[in-house]
């Protein structure tokens, strides 16, 4: 990267730090929003400085920052939060050319507008926005998958994580999602056919959702409802065992046990205690201490909010 573009870039990065910073802690609402305002203008400003791509943004917290695997293109995705029961993701992506001239994809995000946001493929102006946190790359017959893992605040009583297949079309436009997922109904998951995947759930549960090179699988909790009687996604948490998926043949196939022949000590501090017995009983007790960790857990997170 040519030396005057890093100068042009650290020109602006203060800015970016101080923006990026106000959309997060900034104390009231409009200040958050102005901030993210701000924010892109900057943002877009110190993209088209020549071979930005390069450029790493490592002093700029609380955007996500990824390339994909193959350095074909980086996505920047980040959030606003007007209250509790209001989030709104942010993002662009951003496309390695040999010039080093800027290609740039804005990211729109339509879940305020979507009753369904499963039911189809989509663009970069009707995207279902989440924070990625991992880019995975597969292949099926010569042609290339990045499958995005992400986080949605959603509201006030429940997350969500996202699982996004984002790939090219020949004219080189970004287009999410596709019929690429294959599991049984279980009543938690949504409904098939689904043309992206998420699980839904209890505000700070801590549900897990990450690809494991080592077993070539997407893992992820697997849910249970606090209240026998109802399957409310405010009411699921996880409860010590999981689920996954594997891609075989251009498509994510469901695994009901991604640790096939892995044995797990008891006392392996990574991996939250089962909440169903050997007959698949609940433990009560167990589901008890979960729910007061993640009350306690969710009022120190407005605490702190609160006292920035």
């Amino acid at each position: 990267m040519p030396t005057t573009s890093i100068q042009a870039i650290q020109k602006i990065e203060p800015l970016l730090q101080k923006d990026a910073h106000n959309i997060v802690y900034a104390n009231d609402w409009l200040e958050r929003f102005q901030a993210d305002s701000a924010f892109i203008r900057n943002f877009v400003k110190a993209l088209k400085t020549p071979y930005s791509f390069y450029y790493p943004f490592d002093s700029v917290q609380n955007i996500s920052k990824l390339y994909a695997p193959d350095s074909s293109f980086r996505i920047f995705t980040w959030q606003v939060m007007k209250d509790y029961s209001y989030y709104r993701q942010r993002g662009a992506i951003q496309m390695r050319t040999a010039d080093g001239s800027l290609k740039l994809f804005p990211l729109f995000d339509a879940s305020e507008f979507t009753k369904s946001p499963i039911d189809s493929i989509r663009t970069n102006n009707n995207w279902i926005g989440a924070i990625y946190y991992k880019i995975i790359l597969t292949t099926y017959k010569n042609k290339k998958y990045y499958t995005l893992l992400g986080l949605d605040e959603n509201n006030a009583r429940s997350e969500k994580k996202w699982i996004e297949v984002l790939t090219f079309k020949p004219d080189g436009l970004p287009q999410f999602g596709g019929n690429y997922f294959k599991y049984p109904a279980d009543g938690i998951k949504p409904p098939q056919p689904a043309f992206r995947f998420y699980l839904e759930y209890k505000k700070d549960a801590g549900v897990r959702m990450n690809y494991d090179a080592k077993y070539h699988a997407i893992i992820f909790s697997r849910l249970v409802s606090e209240s026998p009687d109802e399957k409310n996604a405010y009411n699921l948490i996880p409860y010590g065992d999981y689920e996954g998926f594997r891609w075989v043949n251009g498509y994510w196939v469901y695994v009901n046990n991604p640790f096939q022949n892995i044995i797990f000590d008891k006392n392996q501090s990574d991996l939250p205690a089962p909440i169903l017995d050997e007959k698949g009983n609940r433990k009560e007790k167990i589901l008890e201490e979960i729910s007061r960790k993640n009350m306690e857990k969710a009022q120190q997170k407005k605490d702190s909010i609160q006292h920035q």
